[in-house]
């Protein structure tokens, strides 16, 4: 077993302006930031909310060693917006990457790690949140962009 958890992508931060909080980073010197497409690309979703989940505006900045996400989450309800509510403006998720979301994910649960939401793309891409937050202190992700040998 490859451990899950052992290549990082992204730390994800959600916030309740995320105009304000952009220009605040390039302030900084942390930038470019890119609009992620909207989130409609995923054939499998299984969410608390499909439309809490589609209201989730996201941006984001590819470092030379990380990437980093603003998420602002809509009105409607999300593990997003319930993060913003109870505990505001932080880190809500960190991302690993994994070469496949459906093994990783299978194995997550084969050592207890129980799925918060998840989506898969038609080529099996996609990602896995799990719901960790009460016992590691954020909600850690796993996401597959390539499958091996495609």
């Amino acid at each position: 077993m490859s451990p899950l958890f052992d290549k990082l992508h992204h730390l994800c931060i959600v916030v309740h302006d995320i105009d304000k909080a952009q220009a605040h980073y390039e302030s900084i010197g942390i930038g470019p930031w890119i609009q992620y497409p909207p989130l409609a690309e995923y054939e499998e979703l299984d969410v608390p909310s499909p439309e809490g989940f589609l209201a989730l505006e996201y941006r984001i900045c590819n470092l030379p060693n990380i990437q980093l996400q603003l998420c602002e989450p809509g009105n409607e309800p999300s593990p997003q917006r319930l993060h913003l509510d109870r505990k505001g403006e932080g880190v809500f998720h960190i991302g690993f990457e994994v070469p496949d979301a459906d093994a990783a994910e299978a194995q997550a649960k084969a050592q207890g790690l129980p799925v918060l939401m998840r989506g898969r793309r038609t080529n099996r891409t996609g990602f896995t949140y799990y719901d960790s937050a009460d016992t590691a202190g954020v909600t850690l992700l796993t996401r597959a962009t390539n499958l091996p040998g495609r």
